[in-house]
């Protein structure tokens, strides 16, 4: 939209990530005079509060916006070629600017983990958004940018290695230290209770290809419960974010025309160790997740986080394995230097937003992943700018 004034408009910037996001562009982008950005909510007092506490120049653009109000969210996606939304539950506070930003012609990214909601959005407004030109990216931070461009990146080193992509890559979380974030926590939430309202989600829930409209793919692991990994050695344990990280890794490669064929295979897990310690501590990463999925843990609100040491000190390394038919694998890892849920997150959609700006003006109108959308060009954009580390492992 050439008219629109502003490149960016961090949208929800005065909640714990927005304002993180926020921060990382007034930072890394202090001295890019070609970069127009702004920042919108609620309230002008705490964005200019959020503003002068971040250190942005005082002359950073402030625009109200309320999610219960779609004149004013019309009024900001106007302004705007690409919107940040960090305003989460997305099914609770994100349908009308997904609907504004279709209609317009404004590209748009969030970080949605919500995959009933992606899909109610990929139904709705996937004719609208080609139509207007808008490119709509959801899952553009830890939920689901390191996995689904794990799978890319390994897949790539498959072909050079067996001439081919493999139809079985493993997903596996091998280490992480950080906590995630609040939204996600009450995404989840909000999504069991929509379920537990309407029992006929529940098919559309345990769907691995529910964000692949049309095509239905080859039965794929439960990955419900503790198991013993043959190929890597090691007892696994159920992954939290596996329901929406595979669901977005099948959307990816059915965008790419199936590049890694329409018989493909993908589970994520925790690697917990071998033999009787690997097992014990399995079963503590589902003591775990059944607490967090009955909202026991004493884990961080919408709206709350980390402090910053505690965000610098995060981590996390992930493993890909692709499979050929005869056995043989390649490894590859993603590793991400700041705490999955914040620190890196905010990095991620941030440099998403900028990749699609500059980097893929080509990306065709559509609802998009972002491996799909920008696939290499965002891989060295998340290397170069946000502690991100793509390696094939012997």
């Amino acid at each position: 939209m050439s008219s629109s004034k502003f490149d960016i408009i961090v949208y929800g910037a005065t909640g714990f990530t927005g304002q993180l996001v926020a921060e990382y562009l007034a930072a890394q982008y202090k001295a890019d005079a070609n970069l127009k950005w702004a920042m919108a909510g609620r309230s002008k007092d705490k964005l200019a509060a959020v503003r002068d506490a971040i250190g942005a120049p005082a002359d950073t653009a402030l625009i109200v916006a309320d999610g219960g109000d779609p004149a004013s969210l019309q009024a900001m996606v106007a302004q705007a070629r690409t919107i940040i939304s960090t305003v989460g539950p997305y099914q609770l506070y994100g349908s009308d600017l997904v609907a504004a930003c279709a209609a317009s012609g404004t590209d748009y990214l969030d970080l949605c983990g919500e995959p009933l909601w992606m899909r109610k959005m990929i139904d709705a407004h996937e004719a609208a958004a080609k139509s207007s030109g808008a490119r709509i990216l959801f899952s553009c931070g830890f939920d689901s940018i390191p996995f689904e461009l794990g799978v890319y990146f390994v897949q790539q080193a498959a072909r050079k290695e067996f001439g081919a992509p493999v139809a079985r890559v493993k997903g596996r979380v091998r280490d992480m230290k950080g906590t995630f974030s609040g939204g996600t926590a009450a995404s989840a939430r909000a999504t069991f209770a929509a379920v537990a309202k309407d029992l006929s989600l529940v098919s559309m829930v345990q769907d691995p290809f529910v964000l692949t409209p049309g095509f239905d793919g080859p039965k794929q692991p439960r990955g419900n419960k503790p198991v013993v990994d043959e190929d890597l050695g090691q007892w696994t344990a159920p992954f939290v974010m596996a329901s929406i990280n595979t669901r977005n890794v099948h959307r990816s490669n059915m965008l790419m025309n199936f590049s890694y064929g329409q018989d493909f295979v993908y589970d994520e897990m925790v690697l917990t160790g071998p033999g009787e310690q690997g097992e014990a501590n399995a079963k503590k990463v589902v003591a775990a997740v059944n607490a967090e999925r009955m909202g026991a843990s004493g884990g961080p609100k919408p709206g709350e986080g980390p402090s910053k040491e505690e965000r610098e000190n995060g981590m996390y390394d992930l493993l890909f394995v692709a499979i050929a038919p005869d056995g043989k694998q390649v490894r590859a890892a993603v590793k991400g230097d700041r705490d999955p849920g914040y620190g890196s997150t905010s990095k991620m959609i941030a440099e998403c937003a900028i990749c699609l700006l500059r980097d893929t003006p080509d990306v065709p109108a559509g609802i998009w992943t972002p491996g799909a959308a920008m696939g290499d060009k965002l891989i060295k954009r998340l290397v170069d700018h946000a502690g991100l580390t793509f390696e094939v492992e012997k």
